[in-house]
């Protein structure tokens, strides 16, 4: 070997060699800790694992994920990786305790909805951190999640972490399709119920709302609405462009569909919801008149119809339907003789779901137009207000955010949650992530999270799981 190669492999050597220092000093400069950085780079490699529910890879993710435990001293047999169909993963892992207690699920989905690159400003696969926000697909929804149990877990192990109960991670897939096909949370409990089963998980759902940077409230997911799909058709004998008539399947089915969206479902408060206003009208200044009014025994509708002009307190308040897909025709020269539309509703938990649909038929009035469910409605029924979970939100949340009301909401969105209820373990969707309440892009363009939210609510789970689990 020439000295210049030997040069050269001595460089190369000294700098694998330096190479943890450097980067130790890299996350000093930026004022991170260790474990920080830690987390930091466990959340990079998921957000940069393109796991698009239809076209990416969970396997890939939970793999990874998988990996992360193994080298962190996780035994094989408490580390498991399933795939139940090419490119769908499921992790489940376990940090044994005493046993003295049932065992705390920590659940997130790794799957993520689509996104175009054309349409951010970043790449949504790579984490870009800027202007105090972390930017990429799944940042929040559900990464963060993913990404903190998995840090948390291992951070656990190493710190010889004795819980009273066995704490239990299990990252999933397709929760973005409600588990359509599934692969996913129905998957595992069909299949390993015994690795998942517990007393109670906590999962996404509920947050903590910052406005002007400051955090109102830190919310307790404890229901969610129904999701369920319906599709509308209208068809004709069609014909020629020339000679239009005004039986018109395009007009019948658009005509429709105004009638539709100028339907309001009527109020119907249930008891989280209720304590959820009541809470909020301590902290919604602007609003709290209005929240008051409709809480009062007689309702006021004036205040009922101010209230429902804000998106998400109207998602709160009551059973929506709304259009989300439409087509029509076949030819730009001849008449339609296919018209069809996709209707979303998300349905409050308790109300007929076959109500629904005739409510649907009767605000249409126009019996040419079918109405015809696309899925089956997953119902669940509200998780109660467990005390310990709470009290400990309570009590921490205090620490964390001094000011925040800690609040009960139902998610007007849907969860695997569902599923879990279902099967008997109570699910509360808390994630310690503080957002602007008025900046949600989760499923949108330029999905972020802010970073001093990301390493705080790190730190809010790692320490709400060691007060929910007990132990030394």
């Amino acid at each position: 070997m020439s000295h210049k190669a030997r040069n050269m492999v001595r460089s190369l050597l000294m700098s694998v060699a330096f190479a943890p220092l450097l980067l130790a000093s890299g996350a000093s400069a930026q004022g991170l800790t260790e474990q920080q950085q830690f987390a930091r780079g466990i959340y990079q490699e998921l957000v940069e694992i393109n796991t698009t529910t239809a076209t990416g890879d969970t396997q890939k993710a939970a793999e990874a994920m998988g990996a992360r435990l193994r080298a962190a001293g996780f035994p094989e047999g408490d580390v498991h990786v399933f795939s139940p169909a090419p490119h769908k993963g499921n992790l489940v892992a376990r940090l044994h305790g005493s046993g003295a207690r049932k065992p705390i699920l920590l659940v997130a989905h790794i799957d993520v909805v689509p996104a175009n690159r054309e349409d951010w400003s970043v790449d949504p696969f790579k984490l870009t951190e800027q202007d105090g926000y972390f930017y990429g697909r799944g940042s929040s929804d559900d990464k963060y999640m993913a990404s903190a149990f998995i840090t948390n877990l291992i951070r656990y192990k190493k710190e010889g972490y004795k819980p009273d109960r066995d704490i239990i991670v299990a990252l999933e897939t397709d929760e973005e399709i409600l588990d359509a096909n599934g692969l996913g949370m129905q998957w595992l409990i069909k299949n390993h119920r015994d690795l998942i089963d517990a007393e109670f998980a906590l999962n996404e759902g509920g947050g903590v709302g910052l406005k002007n940077g400051k955090a109102i409230r830190n919310s307790v997911q404890t229901s969610e609405k129904v999701s369920i799909g319906y599709q509308l058709t209208v068809k004709d004998r069609g014909g020629h462009s020339s000679l239009p008539r005004k039986d018109n399947a395009i007009y019948r089915l658009a005509e429709g569909l105004v009638r539709l969206s100028n339907y309001d479902f009527p109020m119907n408060l249930n008891e989280t919801t209720r304590i959820y206003f009541t809470k909020t009208a301590e902290v919604d200044k602007s609003h709290a008149d209005d929240i008051k009014a409709i809480l009062a025994q007689q309702p006021d509708p004036a205040a009922l119809a101010r209230l429902s002009e804000n998106p998400g307190y109207n998602a709160q308040l009551r059973t929506t339907c709304v259009a989300t897909m439409l087509e029509g025709g076949h030819a730009i020269n001849a008449l339609p003789q296919l018209a069809t539309a996709k209707v979303n509703c998300r349905i409050l938990p308790g109300e007929p779901v076959e109500g629904v649909q005739a409510t649907i038929e009767r605000v249409l009035a126009d019996k040419q137009i079918e109405v015809t469910p696309t899925g089956k409605a997953v119902l669940s029924p509200p998780s109660p207000l467990n005390e310990e979970i709470m009290g400990s939100v309570e009590k921490l949340s205090k620490e964390f955010w001094p000011n925040a009301e800690i609040v009960p909401v139902m998610s007007t969105g849907a969860t695997d949650g569902s599923y879990l209820r279902n099967a008997g373990i109570p699910t509360y969707g808390h994630s310690g992530l503080g957002a602007d309440v008025d900046d949600n892009r989760n499923h949108g363009k330029d999905e972020r999270v802010l970073v001093k939210s990301f390493y705080e609510g790190e730190e809010y789970l790692y320490r709400l799981v060691k007060m929910l689990a007990g132990g030394k």
